[in-house]
């Protein structure tokens, strides 16, 4: 990646260079950024403080110096600036111009060819499937929907020496943008997909739109572009546009168009056959659906007018896969489906929701919902744009209407008389009752200012009468205690995964959060996911990364554990396509747990030699898994592991430029191996409550408790549960407790083995465990209907648990089911 000065940078957008240090000014950064969340490498950083009609950049720059950040763009001057003693400052009139400024002498360093592609749907399809068609020519493009005012010229700086040609995407959303994004992009190429409603409502008609995307190419060499879309056609050949190049028009029905498709569907493949170089070709596409098949349509013609289109990339064509969306399908409450689509409302994309909710009905006894806000972004008039979503619902089958927002329900009366609507997303959920939603498909399809990711939240919740509560004050008791056995200096990182050990994965985030702990670490990219949506902005390592969920770790800054060459090249060939250099990693060293990891000297300098000859990722740590740290027995292998565990991370730390964390310590290693702390220790099991150490110190934090649902007497030779198991011997009273193995309260707990706490006694598990209920021999106790019981907590310890079922602590806490509410106290 690139790296420039910033007084370089102040010399090329005409800005003034301030700050305590101005001849600092020789400072070199190589990352640009207007978004205080998502600023990764804070030393080669340099901020622009982007003023918006919501937001304002200059707001977030005083946190950003705290965290390393040290390169300023700004407009205007605030106290706290004065309060950053190595801060730079390049002082401009308008920060988005500099931006724009900045990102056009950068594309104009560069000689090889950039395409341009824009259109209201499919400019991410296009450019992604050209990307990967085009392999392996070296592309530099827009990372993922990188198209605004600010998105392409962040695109433009990633332009540099080493590719062959750059696509960018461009969209606007209002007259005028588009002039601005093509005097920076100054494509020599250019691609249009298609016009529909998307931003309508900022243009009189949607040939204005039409003109305004195409200014884009007024100075493209070449332009291709749909035949069939009359509106583009139109505008390109009646003088309205000021397009001058070379026109290559595609068709599926005009045999006259410069490229002419043939199609025909095939077990649900479309074959497209052409003329390439005068030769009849066969092209299979691996899709029926019309919007599939006019973005692959788009990638063959730029093909086929480059000369572009080998037998392998043919060939690649079948490999095509589908671009993720943003529909999002969850398993919600009372047997319904989720589908939650909440990024944008506009009516194109309610088409797509409704289709894609179609194709989930599982069974025709369930019921198709939709819960809908005002539509936003349409260029229809009202009263117009909602009978036809009513008559779209109505066609789609949709059964169940729920509108939110004040103008929906100006036009209830276009809707079925059953349809609810409600002035906001707060009103809805005053009044929601879950139990009126069963056994249904519920699409959520509403634009993110009414924030229905609440209302998803709400339908997937589960209640039950048995609850784990969680002491956070023991929590944080337990954080205090391994901290004070660290030596100053040592960082502390905090496996939260498995749900935080069964205690609620985000819940406990947010505490550690705001304790200051160091690192979090997940099992899979799925939890940290979670906890960047909730909020969590800790660094996130992900211990067990698999490929198809990379380009979701790199869109929520989640570091991955490499544990091996392959998963090295992998996650690489990601960071390549998304554009993104000095990405942090963590590397795992087997040392004897013969699990994960490089195991020998050769491996470990293998990947160090990888990664010395890359740019894309840095390693932030480098760490290893102690085997038996808690077995007394085994702590001969234990030294040997951190023996050699010292000898071959010093291979990573030694050879690479930059610093680099050492770890091997877990739980009961901070307790029982003070000197191998390196620079951070792991901190797992000890902080839910278990010390290998069994100190008083440690306190359990989960309580596992349920009421009694029935009391039962059972005579002398009567039996208990399935299987008859449960014999009693005398004339007993029985507790019916509703909680059983499908909550995570173990089988073989079951005919005397486990116990519970109940009004001051403890009472044995009789018979069988359930699935939804156990029963106690509670004779000789004074219980009612009602009454709570201990599960596990402070009288049934967790340690006691697992010892009587041959087991282990984790087991028993990641076992609880999540249909078991947890419950947060906090003195």
């Amino acid at each position: 990646m690139q790296s420039i000065s910033v007084k370089e940078i102040a010399e090329v957008v005409g800005g003034k260079l301030s700050g305590a240090i101005v001849e600092a000014g020789a400072r070199m950064v190589s990352v640009l950024s207007t978004d205080s969340r998502t600023v990764s490498d804070p030393e080669q950083t340099l901020f622009f403080a982007i003023k918006t009609e919501r937001n304002d950049g200059h707001k977030y720059m005083a946190g950003l110096y705290p965290k390393g950040v040290r390169a300023f763009v700004v407009s205007e001057w605030f106290p706290e600036f004065d309060r950053m003693p190595e801060a730079l400052f390049v002082r401009v009139e308008n920060t988005l111009d500099a931006l724009h400024k900045l990102a056009a002498w950068n594309r104009h360093r560069f000689q090889y060819p950039v395409l341009a592609i824009t259109g209201s749907n499919g400019k991410t399809i296009v450019k992604e499937w050209l990307y990967e068609l085009l392999k392996p020519k070296a592309i530099v493009r827009s990372p993922k929907s990188y198209n605004s005012q600010i998105g392409v010229p962040l695109s433009l700086w990633l332009m540099d020496a080493p590719y062959e040609l750059a696509i960018i995407e461009a969209g606007i959303s209002k007259p005028g943008e588009m002039q601005r994004l093509g005097a920076i992009i100054k494509p020599d190429i250019g691609i249009i997909t298609n016009i529909g409603d998307a931003h309508q409502e900022n243009f009189s008609s949607l040939k204005e739109k039409a003109i305004e995307k195409l200014r884009l190419f007024a100075h493209s060499k070449t332009l291709i572009y749909c035949r069939d879309n009359t509106l583009i056609h139109e505008c390109l050949t009646d003088g309205s546009s000021d397009f001058a190049g070379k026109l290559f028009g595609w068709s599926f029905f005009e045999p006259s168009a410069q490229l002419f498709i043939e199609k025909k569907q095939l077990n649900g493949s479309t074959i497209f056959r052409v003329s390439n170089d005068g030769e009849p070709v066969d092209v299979v596409v691996p899709f029926t659906d019309s919007a599939s098949l006019e973005n692959a349509a788009q990638c063959l013609a730029f093909l086929v007018f480059f000369g572009e289109l080998t037998r392998e990339r043919i060939d690649a064509f079948a490999r095509l896969q589908a671009v993720a969306m943003r529909l999002e399908m969850k398993d919600g409450i009372n047997n319904c489906l989720l589908i939650n689509d909440y990024y944008n409302s506009d009516i194109n994309s309610l088409s797509i929701a409704l289709a894609f909710q179609t194709n989930q009905v599982k069974t025709s006894l369930m019921q198709k919902t939709v819960i809908l806000s005002d539509i936003q972004q349409s260029g229809i008039a009202p009263e117009e744009l909602y009978r036809q979503v009513a008559d779209m619902l109505q066609q789609n089958g949709v059964t169940r209407v729920i509108g939110i927002g004040p103008h929906i329900k100006v036009f209830a009366s276009v809707f079925s008389p059953e349809a609810r609507f409600f002035d906001s997303t707060d009103l809805f959920l005053e009044h929601l009752d879950q139990s009126t939603f069963n056994h249904e498909n519920i699409l959520l399809k509403g634009a993110r200012d009414f924030h229905f990711e609440r209302i998803s939240s709400a339908l997937q919740k589960k209640y039950h009468q048995t609850v784990l509560e969680i002491d956070l004050n023991n929590l944080v008791g337990n954080l205090n205690y391994f901290r004070s056995l660290l030596k100053p200096g040592t960082r502390i990182m905090v496996m939260v995964k498995a749900f935080s050990y069964g205690s609620g994965m985000v819940e406990i985030a947010r505490v550690l959060q705001f304790q200051k702990v160091d690192y979090l670490a997940v099992a899979v990219a799925d939890e940290g996911i979670e906890l960047r949506q909730a909020g969590i902005d800790l660094p996130i390592i992900v211990m067990n990364p698999e490929e198809h969920s990379f380009e979701s770790m790199i869109e929520f800054r989640l570091e991955p554990n490499i544990y091996s060459l392959g998963l090295f090249d992998s996650f690489l060939r990601s960071l390549q396509r998304n554009a993104v250099s000095g990405y942090p990693v963590h590397l795992k060293i087997d040392t004897g747990m013969h699990r994960l990891g490089f195991d020998s000297k050769e491996s470990v300098q293998a990947v160090v030699d990888r990664l010395k000859q890359q740019s894309q990722m840095e390693v932030r740590s480098v760490f290893s898994h102690l085997a038996a740290s808690d077995e007394p027995f085994h702590d001969y292998f234990t030294r040997e592991q951190v023996d050699l565990f010292d000898e071959l991370s010093s291979l990573v730390v030694k050879n690479l430029p930059y610093p680099v964390l050492r770890h091997i310590l877990n739980s009961a290693g901070i307790e029982r191996f003070p000197e191998s702390q390196y620079d951070m220790v792991r901190l797992g099991i000890g902080l839910y409550g278990v010390s290998s150490k069994a100190t008083p110190r440690v306190k359990p934090i989960s309580r596992l408790k349920t009421t009694i649902s029935q009391v039962r007497q059972i005579d002398i030779d009567q039996t208990v549960g399935y299987g008859r198991k449960g014999k009693v011997s005398r004339a007993s009273q029985i507790a019916v407790l509703p909680i059983g193995y499908a909550d995570g309260y173990d089988r073989r707990l079951g005919n005397g083995v486990g116990k519970v706490y109940v009004n001051g006694h403890f009472a044995h598990i009789i018979g069988n465990v359930c699935m939804d209920m156990c029963m106690v021999d509670v004779t000789g106790i004074e219980v009612q209907v009602g009454d709570e019981v201990e599960l596990m907590g402070e009288h049934v310890l967790v340690v006691e648990m697992a010892q009587a079922i041959g087991t282990i602590p984790y087991e028993i806490l990641t076992g609880i089911s999540q249909r078991v509410k947890r419950i947060y106290v906090q003195e």
